[in-house]
């Protein structure tokens, strides 16, 4: 029998849509990193983060967006910030009653992308 992708054992692409919204809500209300999103088209940035997070979450791949590193070069994104947005994804998912394994693999997934996003240690 084949392991069920992170993407499965979260619900599929409802359950991811409905999460990227919910953490973009706690993301823009945090005033820590809400200002590296101040000049964002937030429809598409949600939209490209959908796609991204079931595409890296093993779903199927319809992300056309830039790769992680070009796509933050030049925001100034710190450790700290990289840190609470994680942080934020996984409160997010606890919300919506992930299990605590599959929460830690989705953290483990972000993480991938730290070297690639964050500029200043």
């Amino acid at each position: 029998m084949q392991n069920k992708t992170i993407f499965d054992k979260l619900g599929g692409q409802a359950n991811i849509d409905a999460a990227v919204v919910k953490f973009y809500q706690k993301v823009l209300s945090d005033p820590s990193v809400s200002h590296y999103f101040k000049n964002t088209d937030m429809k598409k940035q949600t939209d490209m983060q959908q796609k991204f997070l079931t595409m890296a979450f093993g779903g199927p791949n319809n992300y056309k967006g830039r790769d992680m590193k070009a796509g933050h070069a030049g925001l100034g994104i710190t450790t700290a910030a990289f840190n609470t947005i994680v942080k934020h994804l996984g409160d997010t998912l606890k919300e919506m009653g992930v299990p605590a394994d599959v929460i830690a693999e989705a953290a483990a997934v972000a993480e991938t992308t730290r070297a690639d996003i964050v500029e200043i240690k």
